[in-house]
């Protein structure tokens, strides 16, 4: 394969990657620690990342236990989760913090499979984009000749079907999570 193809092929990736952390952020019926990620807590007057502050771990499928490292960081780290709006009211608990997450009811199941198909079709724009830089180079520049150019597009229009098949099973497996009962 040729360079301008590998280079669309690792932006690509890191496109369904990009994906890949987006949908673990959504909320479905089982209990991820992936929604603590980017939220920020007070720490000395620093803004840090609580999942660095803390131990998360999942000992029940609906159920998030967050252990400071330091009791004094208990209650930051708890009004860090509960302004973060993610939906789940934290327990402080006498060294931990304890997320219930709720059972999704079918019409919210519904909107988080809605939200997931739209962040899925963002991906593809993104795919789309790189496609279309590719081609618009390939088309500007005159030293290639047109078997080359041909040659080019054939794989890089092969590199695009694997990359949506990709994300086309992701979303399916993020959409039969979600609506799982």
């Amino acid at each position: 394969m040729d360079e301008l193809v590998i280079d669309a092929q690792k932006r690509m990736e890191k496109s369904i990657e990009s994906l890949k952390y987006s949908f673990a952020h959504l909320r479905s019926a089982r209990a991820n620690p992936a929604i603590l990620d980017g939220i920020k807590c007070d720490y000395y007057g620093e803004k840090m990342d609580i999942v660095n502050l803390c131990g998360v771990s999942v000992p029940e499928p609906r159920q998030i236990l967050v252990k400071p490292y330091s009791r004094e960081d208990l209650k930051p780290i708890a009004q860090a989760i509960a302004a973060a709006n993610i939906g789940i009211n934290p327990q402080v608990e006498s060294d931990c913090i304890r997320l219930i997450v709720p059972a999704l009811t079918q019409e919210i199941r519904q909107q988080v499979a809605k939200q997931a198909k739209g962040i899925a079709e963002e991906a593809k724009v993104s795919l789309r984009n790189i496609r279309r830089d590719v081609m618009d180079l390939v088309k500007v520049d005159d030293t290639m000749s047109d078997d080359y150019k041909d040659r080019l597009k054939k794989d890089l229009e092969k590199v695009m079907d694997e990359q949506s098949k990709k994300v086309e099973d992701l979303l399916e497996e993020k959409t039969n999570e979600i609506m799982t009962i």
